[in-house]
C-alpha cells in the first residue's frame, strides 16, 4: 500500500477530508491549502477503493478547471507537485491532459478539463467516473456541479465492484454573494428575482457540506471602528507549509476589496477600473442588521429597460438617508416589473406615502407602441416623475456628497446589508472602465454592467428627493463633509478620517 507524507494543517481541512458527503465544499484564503487538500482526496479515495476480483483497485476522476491556461498553469502544476511523473507514471500532455498511475494494485485515471471550449464540456458528459474535483469553483456556474453529479458513481462498473465511494469535491476562494456557493451554504439569502424553480435549485441537499476557512490576517481598528491595517491570524491554516510574513507581503499594493476575498475569505467582487464612489466606506455607511422602516414618506428610484431596477429609501428629519430595499430583475418588461414593484410596495410599505422617481428617458415613447414607461406605472396605479435630471455628472455628486454627509457624528447615509447589488457596486462593480493606452485612463462615464441599473435607481431617488436641487440649480453648499481613506494598511499611526471640504 502506498503511504502518503501529508497532515492537514487546520481543523478545517481535516473536517473536509473526514467527510463522505457526496457533495464537499472547502473554502478559504489565497494558500491555505485548499488545492493541495483536494489532490491528497483524489488519491486517497483511490486507495480506499475495494479492490476488484482481480484484487485491483480501480478509479477515475476528473479534474475541472475554467480555463485552459489555469488549469496547466495552476491545478495541473500543484497535481504534479505531489504525483510526479518519474514516480507516479506517464502524463498525456495532449487534450484531455490525462495522469494514468499504477502504483501496486491501484489503477487511478486522473482526467484535466477546462470548460472553456464546448468540446471539452460534452467531453465531460460522457465521462464514466469515481469522483470528480473542481477547482475554482467561483469560476464555474451551478449548471456545471449538476452535470458534475450525474456522472460520478459510474465507475468502476457494478460488475467490476461498483465504486466504494463517489462523489464532487469544489475548492474556491471566496465567490461573489450571489453565486451559488453562498447561497446553498446559507451565507446569504436566496435573491428575490428569482423563480420558485431557480430557488429550489439552490437548496443545500442532506448529503452536500460547505467547509469554510478562517480569515488568514485579522484587522485592526481604532477606537471609532475605523480600519487602521492587518495583523496575522494565529488561527489561519497551512501555517506550517507558508514561507514567513506569507500574508503581509502579498496584501502590499492590494485593493481593500482584493484583501477581502483573497486573505479575509469575504464574499465578494473584484473589477477592474476606477471606483465611481471613492468616498463610499462600507465599514461606515453599510448596516450590520436589517434597517427598520420608519413612518416617513418612502422614495423609489426606478431605472428602466430590460434589467430594471428599483430602490427603496426614507429620509429622516435630521437629514440621515436610510436605504431599505433594492429590487433587481433581469429580462422583464416594465409591465411586469411594475406589478412587482407594486406588491413590494404593499408587503413593505402599506400606508405610507410613497414618491417614485424615474429615468427621465422613460417618458419618452417606445417604437413598437405609443405607451411610456411611466405610463405603464400609472396604469398600475403608481404615480410616478421623472427624476430632475438626466446628466450622469449631477446624477453621481448627489450620491456622492450624501455618503460625505455626517451627522450628529455618524455617517448621514446608511445602507441595509441585504442590498448586495448596490453594495457590491459601491465596491468596485459600478466603476469606470480603464482605458487600453498607456497610462492610467479611464471613461468618463461609468461602465454599462449588471450593477449600473440599480446605481442608475439610486441616483434618480436621491435626486428626485432634493438631493439634486442644489445641483441642478448651480447653487452649492457653502461647505460639505467629505469621508476619505485616512487610514494606511502599512502605517498604524492613527489619523483623522473626516476633513471638511470648503465649496467657494
Amino acid at each position: 500500500m502506498v503511504e502518503l507524507n501529508y497532515k492537514p494543517d487546520g481543523n478545517t481541512l481535516k473536517k473536509f477530508l473526514k467527510s463522505d458527503n457526496f457533495f464537499r465544499g472547502l473554502r478559504g484564503p489565497v494558500g491555505s491549502g485548499k488545492s493541495v487538500a483536494c489532490c491528497i482526496e483524489v488519491f486517497r479515495r483511490a486507495l480506499q477503493q475495494e479492490p476488484n476480483a482481480q484484487g485491483i483497485r480501480k478509479s477515475r476522476w476528473a479534474v475541472i478547471r475554467n480555463t485552459n491556461p489555469q488549469l496547466k498553469t495552476t491545478t495541473i502544476k500543484t497535481w504534479l507537485d505531489w504525483f510526479p511523473e518519474n514516480e507516479y507514471g506517464h502524463f498525456a500532455w495532449s487534450v484531455p491532459y490525462t495522469h494514468r498511475i499504477h502504483i501496486g494494485k491501484v489503477e487511478l485515471e486522473v482526467i484535466f478539463l477546462a470548460l472553456d471550449r464546448p468540446e471539452d464540456v460534452k467531453k465531460l458528459l460522457s465521462l464514466e467516473l469515481t469522483g470528480v474535483w473542481v477547482n475554482e469553483a467561483r469560476e464555474l456556474p451551478k449548471s456545471i456541479i449538476d452535470a458534475c453529479t450525474m456522472r460520478v458513481g459510474r465507475f468502476p462498473s457494478m460488475r467490476d465492484g461498483g465504486a466504494t465511494w463517489y462523489g464532487v469535491i469544489a475548492d474556491s476562494n471566496a465567490p461573489e454573494e450571489d453565486h451559488w456557493w453562498p447561497i446553498m451554504a446559507g451565507d446569504v439569502p436566496v435573491p428575490d428575482h428569482l423563480s420558485r424553480e431557480e430557488t429550489l435549485m439552490l437548496v443545500k441537499p442532506d448529503n452536500w457540506s460547505f467547509h469554510t476557512q478562517p480569515s488568514a490576517m485579522k484587522e485592526t481598528k481604532d477606537k471609532e471602528g475605523q480600519l487602521m491595517g492587518y495583523q496575522f491570524s494565529d488561527i489561519c491554516e497551512n501555517q506550517q507549509n507558508l514561507t514567513p510574513k506569507y500574508y503581509e507581503n502579498i496584501i502590499k499594493g492590494k485593493t481593500k476589496g482584493w484583501i477581502d476575498v483573497y486573505v479575509m475569505n469575504r464574499l465578494g467582487s473584484l473589477e477592474e477600473g476606477k471606483l465611481v464612489y471613492p468616498n463610499w466606506a462600507e465599514e461606515v455607511h453599510l448596516s450590520s442588521e436589517p434597517l427598520a422602516i420608519g413612518t416617513m414618506p418612502v422614495f423609489i428610484g426606478i431605472d428602466f429597460g430590460l434589467t430594471p431596477a428599483a430602490v427603496f429609501g426614507q429620509k429622516y428629519p435630521n437629514g440621515k438617508w436610510a436605504i431599505l430595499q433594492e429590487l433587481v430583475c433581469f429580462d422583464m418588461g416594465i409591465s411586469r416589473f411594475s406589478e412587482l414593484l407594486k406588491h413590494e410596495i404593499a408587503k413593505n410599505y402599506k400606508g405610507l406615502d410613497i414618491e417614485i422617481y424615474g429615468d427621465p428617458a422613460g417618458d419618452q415613447r417606445a417604437q413598437t407602441d405609443e405607451t411610456t414607461p411611466f405610463q405603464i406605472l400609472r396604469q398600475n396605479g403608481l404615480k410616478s416623475r421623472p427624476a430632475p435630471s438626466n446628466d450622469v455628472a449631477l446624477r453621481i455628486e448627489s450620491v456622492e456628497t450624501t455618503l460625505g454627509r455626517l451627522i450628529e457624528g455618524k455617517s448621514g447615509f446608511l445602507l441595509d446589508y441585504r442590498c448586495i447589488n448596490l453594495k457590491k457596486g459601491f465596491n468596485g462593480g459600478y466603476h469606470y472602465r480603464r482605458l487600453q493606452t498607456a497610462g492610467d485612463r479611464y471613461d468618463e462615464r461609468p461602465n454599462k454592467n449588471r450593477y449600473s441599473h440599480v446605481h442608475d435607481a439610486l441616483q434618480y431617488l436621491l435626486m428626485g428627493a432634493g438631493e439634486g436641487k442644489q445641483l441642478t440649480s448651480g447653487k452649492h453648499s457653502r461647505s460639505t463633509v467629505v469621508k476619505t481613506r485616512g487610514w494606511n494598511i502599512f502605517d498604524k499611526k492613527k489619523k483623522s478620517v473626516w476633513q471638511n471640504r470648503i465649496n467657494g
